[in-house]
Protein backbone atom coordinates (compact mmCIF):
# COMPACT_ATOMS: atom_id res chain seq x y z
CA UNK A 1 0.00 0.00 0.00
CA UNK A 2 1.29 3.60 -1.26
CA UNK A 3 1.19 6.19 2.28
CA UNK A 4 1.35 9.79 1.94
CA UNK A 5 2.34 12.16 4.57
CA UNK A 6 -1.47 12.59 4.89
CA UNK A 7 -1.57 9.38 6.26
CA UNK A 8 1.20 9.56 9.20
CA UNK A 9 1.36 11.19 12.07
CA UNK A 10 3.89 11.38 14.93
CA UNK A 11 3.09 11.23 19.08
CA UNK A 12 5.11 11.98 21.42
CA UNK A 13 4.61 11.20 25.33
CA UNK A 14 7.36 11.44 27.76
CA UNK A 15 7.81 8.59 30.69
CA UNK A 16 9.62 9.12 33.97
CA UNK A 17 12.33 6.44 33.28
CA UNK A 18 13.58 4.28 30.50
CA UNK A 19 11.33 0.76 31.59
CA UNK A 20 8.17 2.61 31.75
CA UNK A 21 9.23 4.23 27.97
CA UNK A 22 10.35 0.69 26.72
CA UNK A 23 7.40 -0.73 28.23
CA UNK A 24 5.37 1.05 26.20
CA UNK A 25 6.91 1.27 23.22
CA UNK A 26 7.02 -2.24 22.88
CA UNK A 27 3.13 -3.06 23.55
CA UNK A 28 2.77 -0.50 20.42
CA UNK A 29 5.09 -2.08 18.28
CA UNK A 30 3.91 -5.44 19.46
CA UNK A 31 0.43 -4.76 18.51
CA UNK A 32 0.95 -2.43 14.94
CA UNK A 33 -0.41 0.48 16.70
CA UNK A 34 3.02 1.75 15.78
CA UNK A 35 5.64 1.40 13.06
CA UNK A 36 8.56 2.55 15.12
CA UNK A 37 9.69 4.25 18.63
CA UNK A 38 12.66 6.18 19.19
CA UNK A 39 13.42 6.73 22.85
CA UNK A 40 15.61 9.41 23.98
CA UNK A 41 16.98 9.47 27.46
CA UNK A 42 17.74 12.28 29.57
CA UNK A 43 14.94 14.93 28.57
CA UNK A 44 15.03 17.44 31.24
CA UNK A 45 11.34 19.20 31.52
CA UNK A 46 10.31 21.88 33.30
CA UNK A 47 6.46 22.30 33.87
CA UNK A 48 3.64 23.58 36.81
CA UNK A 49 2.00 20.62 37.95
CA UNK A 50 -0.89 21.76 40.54
CA UNK A 51 0.15 25.00 40.79
CA UNK A 52 3.85 24.13 41.38
CA UNK A 53 6.66 24.25 39.15
CA UNK A 54 8.43 20.75 38.55
CA UNK A 55 11.91 19.92 37.16
CA UNK A 56 12.73 16.13 36.45
CA UNK A 57 14.45 13.98 34.20
CA UNK A 58 12.29 11.95 31.20
CA UNK A 59 12.88 9.68 28.53
CA UNK A 60 10.89 10.99 25.61
CA UNK A 61 9.39 8.93 23.19
CA UNK A 62 8.81 9.70 19.28
CA UNK A 63 5.81 7.20 17.70
CA UNK A 64 5.86 6.98 14.06
CA UNK A 65 2.25 5.77 13.29
CA UNK A 66 -0.76 6.06 10.66
CA UNK A 67 -3.84 8.44 11.80
CA UNK A 68 -6.22 5.79 12.12
CA UNK A 69 -4.13 4.71 14.54
CA UNK A 70 -3.89 7.14 17.02
CA UNK A 71 -6.84 6.14 19.62
CA UNK A 72 -4.98 3.11 19.73
CA UNK A 73 -2.26 4.41 20.59
CA UNK A 74 -3.66 7.24 23.37
CA UNK A 75 -5.79 4.35 25.30
CA UNK A 76 -2.41 2.40 25.45
CA UNK A 77 0.25 4.99 26.59
CA UNK A 78 -3.41 6.33 29.39
CA UNK A 79 -3.59 2.54 30.72
CA UNK A 80 -0.11 1.89 30.74
CA UNK A 81 1.42 5.01 32.07
CA UNK A 82 2.02 5.95 36.04
CA UNK A 83 1.38 9.72 35.51
CA UNK A 84 -1.71 11.10 36.30
CA UNK A 85 -2.19 13.38 33.01
CA UNK A 86 0.69 11.95 30.63
CA UNK A 87 1.51 14.04 27.48
CA UNK A 88 0.14 12.45 24.57
CA UNK A 89 0.49 15.11 21.42
CA UNK A 90 -0.11 14.12 17.77
CA UNK A 91 1.80 15.85 15.11
CA UNK A 92 1.10 15.78 11.41
CA UNK A 93 3.84 14.46 9.61
CA UNK A 94 3.87 17.10 6.28
CA UNK A 95 6.83 15.41 3.71
CA UNK A 96 8.56 12.42 4.16
CA UNK A 97 10.32 10.35 2.05
CA UNK A 98 7.51 7.93 0.43
CA UNK A 99 9.21 4.57 0.87
CA UNK A 100 9.31 5.63 4.66
CA UNK A 101 5.37 6.56 4.73
CA UNK A 102 4.60 3.00 3.12
CA UNK A 103 6.76 1.28 5.47
CA UNK A 104 4.83 3.01 8.60
CA UNK A 105 1.62 2.46 6.99
CA UNK A 106 2.65 -1.58 6.20
CA UNK A 107 3.95 -1.95 9.87
CA UNK A 108 0.62 -0.88 11.06
CA UNK A 109 -1.93 -2.36 8.99
CA UNK A 110 -5.22 -2.79 10.42
CA UNK A 111 -6.01 -6.53 9.19
CA UNK A 112 -2.95 -7.90 10.42
CA UNK A 113 -4.48 -7.47 14.36
CA UNK A 114 -6.76 -9.07 16.23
Amino acid sequence: MVATAKDTITILTTCPDRMTAESIAKLLVERRYAACINLIDGIHSIYRWKDDIESTEETLLIIKTIKQRYPKVETTILENHPYDTPEVIALDIKNGAPSYLSWIMQATEIEKTQ
